[in-house]
């Protein structure tokens, strides 16, 4: 599902990746482990076209990213890959439910064409009773899982997550791990998390490290 060669990233004099080489299999669950400063979010973003490298290729799904251009990675990212960060990023403004639709909404679908799937993500995830709420009426636990739902709208071949329960108590920390695995088994997405948490990372299928640059 994905494949990373050579991939290297400076930050002005700092040496960020030294040539990272990465192959994750489809319906696989990945975690990445390292010190801060190592690099994970780094990779991430760069997984996740949200930054490019500085030289090497990647391959997601079949299909070379590296080199195209920004309106053509937009387009591939909102088809392809779903993102769930430490801090949610949900839209203060809009409900649950419009947060859901989002990708939709900006992929071009109408809102009712969107509103069914929100719905069923959000019941999927126990939060459809909230579905009305603004963010700052959930707790930090369901604005987490309408973040999720959120990266599902689209369906994704991949999901990235950055510290996803970072900001999280134990108990739903504990609920949001068991989660991703759920889907997983349910729908056969590919999850890449980084994360501190050891218990969420001992869980993959695979743990990688990263360490001076390089996994």
């Amino acid at each position: 599902m994905i494949r990373a060669t050579t991939i290297r990233k400076k930050f002005g004099s700092l040496d960020v990746l030294k040539g990272v080489d990465l192959h994750i299999a489809k319906g696989e669950v990945v975690s990445i482990v390292g010190a801060s400063g190592a690099g994970k979010t780094t990779l991430l973003q760069i997984l996740g076209t949200l930054e490019n490298a500085d030289s090497g290729t990647l391959t997601i799904g079949g299909e070379q990213v590296t080199g195209l251009g920004q309106k053509a990675l937009s387009t591939f990212r909102n088809r392809h890959i779903g993102f769930v960060f430490q801090f949610h990023h949900l839209l203060p403004e809009f409900t649950a439910l419009e947060n859901v639709m989002m990708p939709g909404l900006i992929a071009g679908r109408s809102k009712s064409d969107c509103q069914p799937r929100a719905e069923e993500l959000l019941t999927r995830l126990n939060v459809i009773a909230r579905k009305e709420h603004k963010p700052n009426q959930l707790s930090g636990g369901e604005q987490q899982r309408v973040a999720v739902a959120r990266a599902l709208f689209n369906n994704p071949s991949v999901v990235l997550a950055d510290e996803p329960s970072g900001n999280l108590d134990s108990a739903h920390a504990k609920e949001l791990h068991q989660l991703f695995f759920d889907l997983r088994k349910e729908l056969g997405q590919t999850f890449v998390i980084v994360t501190h948490n050891e218990e969420l990372a001992d869980m993959a299928d695979r743990k990688l490290t990263i360490r001076d640059g390089v996994i």
